[in-house]
């Protein structure tokens, strides 16, 4: 009689996905696609130059006088102080360090945390359209529903101003919460003093809570004010504040941010945070904290970007693509139509692979998509690489 056993393959479970809708980002595939036709990456918005030299000298001295461990959860306080501070310089609001400043790891990951220290199951949050592609997973996540507006009062393409009216429609007693992005990306409009009257005017009689993500607060341009809701008491009271230092310093693989937000939030705020991450690189946090003792880095950043979106600007001119306007952030947008009747994906893949320079279709930051022949670049790139790209534009 036999004794030989058939040996079965090993069996990985099936689980159910809680992110069906979730695939490959679209700035994986098209830095890819230009990586293999060596096409100019305008696409994915990161900076190709480096950091000022000193602030890697204060990270490194950070080392090695060994600070290596563990900082404290809601982060080193000379850097909460620090934060706290330049929020009053710029915009007048002075946060507690120790019970309303919050280091994260990035800003994507304190846009989760905040997400899921207020939503329930079943709760209802206004996210205004195109928007960053991380918030919709956030609120699935949570358990709550994305419920999307589109910003826009005119219907037309290259409008991006928020209406008050659909907002005002798309609130429920289910509504948790509001995303709030400006400058904006990917239209790079700003939002008004105007703007955040309205909004504060609107949920005066809620309970709702506002996350701002204000990652591009230092770069406005053409004389405009990054109206953060710090400058206005009702908004503040109910507002998690999300900023960026990898998009102010040009480090955005450190991975380093904040939230400020009042006593209260932020005490739900941390409950996540030390679950979800529990505290953040250590001698990047001493190394900011000194480097911030000078404010000129980011007092004079939306002048060294708006002479390169200027410089850019100036060549996409020479074209045939319908300029956009870009009022803050470090991005640029264009509309098509008068070189092509292609989708926005189509189009990107040929620009990237026929002319020789990648771009994001602005469809991807809507829910299910919405056409207007409209595309996104970075200009956070050094001028040698602008003037290439726009060299190859040229033949457009």
């Amino acid at each position: 009689m036999s004794t030989t056993t058939t040996a079965l393959a090993p069996r990985t479970p099936e689980i159910g996905s809680r992110l069906p809708k979730v695939g490959t980002t679209i700035f994986t595939v098209m830095s890819a696609l230009a990586q293999e036709h060596g096409a100019v990456n305008l696409g994915q918005g990161f900076p190709d130059f480096d950091c000022d030299p000193r602030l890697v000298d204060c990270v490194t001295e950070a080392m090695r006088a060994g600070h290596n461990q563990y900082p404290p959860m809601a982060g080193v306080p000379a850097l909460r102080e620090a934060i706290a501070a330049k929020i009053e310089r710029v915009y007048g609001r002075r946060y507690d360090a120790n019970q309303e400043i919050t280091v994260t790891a990035g800003a994507t990951q304190a846009i989760l945390t905040a997400i899921l220290a207020v939503v329930r199951p079943g709760d209802e949050v206004i996210v205004l359209e195109p928007c960053y592609d991380s918030y919709e997973p956030n609120i699935e996540l949570a358990g709550g529903k994305a419920v999307f507006v589109p910003l826009g009062r005119s219907g037309e393409p290259g409008d991006f101003r928020p209406d008050f009216a659909r907002i005002a429609a798309a609130i429920t007693p289910r509504t948790r919460a509001i995303l709030v992005n400006t400058p904006h990306n990917p239209s790079a409009t700003v939002w008004t003093r105007e703007d955040m009257q309205a909004l504060a005017e609107l949920l005066r009689p809620t309970d709702i809570v506002v996350i701002a993500d204000e990652v591009y607060e230092h770069m406005v341009y053409d004389g405009r004010v990054h109206e953060s809701v710090a400058r206005h008491p009702e908004l503040a009271a109910r507002s998690f504040i999300v900023s960026s230092f990898g998009k102010t310093y040009h480090v955005t693989g450190w991975k380093v941010g904040y939230v400020a937000a009042p006593a209260p939030l932020t005490a739900e705020f941390r409950k996540v945070h030390q679950f979800n991450v529990f505290t953040v690189n250590t001698p990047v946090q001493h190394g900011l904290a000194r480097y911030m003792d000078d404010p000129s880095p980011y007092l004079g950043l939306s002048a060294f970007y708006q002479r390169k979106r200027d410089l850019f600007r100036a060549g996409l001119a020479q074209t045939r693509f319908r300029v956009l306007p870009s009022e803050g952030s470090y991005f640029q947008c264009v509309d098509y139509s008068a070189i092509s009747d292609s989708s926005e994906l189509e189009f990107c893949r040929w620009l990237t692979t026929e002319i020789g320079v990648a771009a994001i279709p602005l469809s991807v930051f809507y829910d299910g998509g919405r056409e207007q022949r409209v595309v996104r670049f970075c200009f956070a790139k050094k001028d040698e690489t602008l003037q290439e790209a726009l060299q190859r534009l040229a033949r457009l």
